[in-house]
């Protein structure tokens, strides 16, 4: 995996995998899961830092290695 990663990567990653954009609130997009009733917070960014990537990841129920295979 590269060291860094975009808000537009992750959200797109997120979009493939059952999220939908809910809204947008200044720099952060909300992204919804329907069927796990789960939200998720990605800071608009040209790079995310790792404890906030992984902090998302935690929440969307993703390791590193899905990651990888969606990107």
């Amino acid at each position: 995996m590269r060291k860094t990663l975009s808000s537009k990567e992750i959200i797109r990653v997120l979009k493939k995998i059952g999220y939908q954009l809910d809204h947008q609130h200044g720099s952060h997009v909300f992204l919804h899961h329907l069927e796990k009733n789960i939200s998720v917070v990605v800071p608009v960014h040209k790079e995310l830092k790792k404890g906030t990537l992984h902090n998302i990841l935690k929440k969307a129920g993703l390791t590193l290695g899905d990651l990888d295979e969606l990107l």
